[in-house]
């Protein structure tokens, strides 16, 4: 019985000592895909840079310490690019899938080729012979290209992708480059999965997809969505709303198409001040909710503190510009259009709620100063820590060029033009506000 022991101590400790073996490959943290999709005449190519070991439950043959058996590898590697490549990506033509492929071409690179700059390198280098078998190459460190064929009907037909690329690794970073017959390179680059991405969008699929994009930001944005409340915690009528919320819109919207034209400064603490500024206006609203304020002029603060909000919608935009296309001004307007959506849903939902409140028992003045301190507080910490983010940057006078020179006539300019809308806006409301004094009266 005691010589039994060492061997089952021996057995139960061996899963622990012994190799990972080649097929029980972890999902990897971190994971780049290079691709290139180009139509030409009666086929599209698809090329396809990955890791090697994004491909997990292939088992690759190894030898010696662990290198690849590059000698015997391209079985695997053309079942690895099927499964892993072939089988999850989706092209259409004109809208509908293109469901038959041909895989062309698998190679393995080095870590250090850097033939997917171009399209040209890169396809030449999935051509090529493939790499020495004497090569040592460790599977963690290999690249693994593709080249996938696709028929079509037209080169000039509209084409989209579904990736699918998110299964590769834990966050994975998918970068696609379109080339169209007869038109300059247009780049893509987005994190896990878009889901269907219009290569080259007509103005309807632009317009669409950015309705969708305002909407999900103003709602996924919770410091936005608490200065909403801040505006209309005490001001819960129809009147003051549109007037409050109307001058909210016109303003952040200024700045946002503004943005969208150049007018954003490059400095790299700029988004840590708007977002600072951004905290501190739901600060001040909630103050200002608490110690009492008239709707009648709370229209300009909402207006001074919306131009601040279109810088924070813009940092936001500009990560989704490159769905627009050559529809830039079609896809500012749409995003536009989603946020008021987004807003409006806000208010449908918080007005008839915090009347609700009221109703039940709360004292309205009682409510507003409680709420309002709420928000204060939240505002607070979030201004607090953004403005040490802020002054942690090393802050420097510009350099006086002409790029400077450049950008602060656009500056003059967007001034000029909110001054004359602000006086336009202050006729108009002006008038309405008289008109219900004297419906009042």
């Amino acid at each position: 019985m005691r010589r039994i022991r060492p061997l089952l101590v021996l057995t139960l400790l061996l899963p622990i000592l012994a190799p990972p073996i080649a097929d029980a490959h972890e999902i990897p943290t971190e994971v780049v895909v290079q691709s290139y999709v180009k139509p030409e005449g009666s086929e599209l190519k698809l090329l396809v840079r990955v890791p090697l070991e994004a491909m997990r439950d292939v088992v690759f043959p190894l030898r010696g310490p662990g290198f690849l058996d590059l000698e015997n590898i391209d079985e695997t590697l053309h079942d690895a690019a099927t499964i892993w490549i072939a089988n999850e990506v989706q092209l259409f033509e004109g809208g509908v899938e293109i469901d038959s492929y041909t895989i062309s071409a698998v190679r393995l690179s080095l870590p250090s080729d850097r033939s997917f700059r171009t399209y040209e390198a890169a396809l030449a280098n999935v051509q090529s012979a493939p790499l020495p078998t004497s090569t040592e190459l460790y599977y963690q460190q290999a690249l693994l290209d593709v080249l996938i064929e696709y028929p079509i009907q037209a080169d000039t037909a509209e084409f989209s992708i579904n990736p699918n690329f998110r299964r590769l690794g834990l966050n994975t970073t998918t970068v696609v480059r379109f080339l169209a017959p007869g038109a300059s390179e247009r780049l893509f680059e987005f994190s896990n999965d878009p889901g269907v991405v219009h290569l080259d969008p007509r103005w309807h699929h632009a317009f669409a997809r950015f309705v969708v994009f305002g909407f999900e930001h103003i709602l996924d944005g919770i410091d936005h969505l608490l200065f909403v409340m801040c505006l209309i915690i005490p001001f819960r009528r129809i009147r003051p709303l549109v007037v409050i919320v109307t001058s909210f819109t016109v303003a952040h919207s200024i700045t946002l198409m503004g943005s969208a034209f150049g007018i954003t400064p490059s400095a790299i603490w700029f988004p840590s001040l708007i977002e600072s500024l951004i905290a501190a206006s739901i600060v001040y609203m909630a103050l200002e909710n608490m110690v009492g304020s008239r709707w009648e002029r709370r229209w300009l603060v909402a207006f001074g503190f919306g131009l601040v909000h279109g810088f924070g919608f813009s940092f936001a935009l500009a990560e989704t510009m490159q769905f627009a296309g050559g529809h830039l001004l079609t896809s500012l307007l749409a995003f536009n259009l989603g946020v008021e959506a987004g807003q409006i849903l806000i208010i449908l939902i918080a007005v008839p709620l915090l009347n609700l409140l009221f109703r039940a028992g709360l004292p309205e003045r009682a409510g507003t100063i409680i709420l309002s301190a709420i928000l204060a507080h939240s505002g607070w910490h979030w201004m607090s820590d953004r403005f040490s983010e802020f002054f942690a940057y090393n802050h420097s006078l510009p350099d006086l060029n002409a790029a400077f020179f450049a950008l602060l006539m656009r500056w003059m300019l967007l001034a000029g033009i909110t001054g004359l809308i602000v006086w336009f806006m202050y006729s108009v409301f002006s008038r309405f506000v008289a008109r219900q004094k004297g419906k009042t009266t």
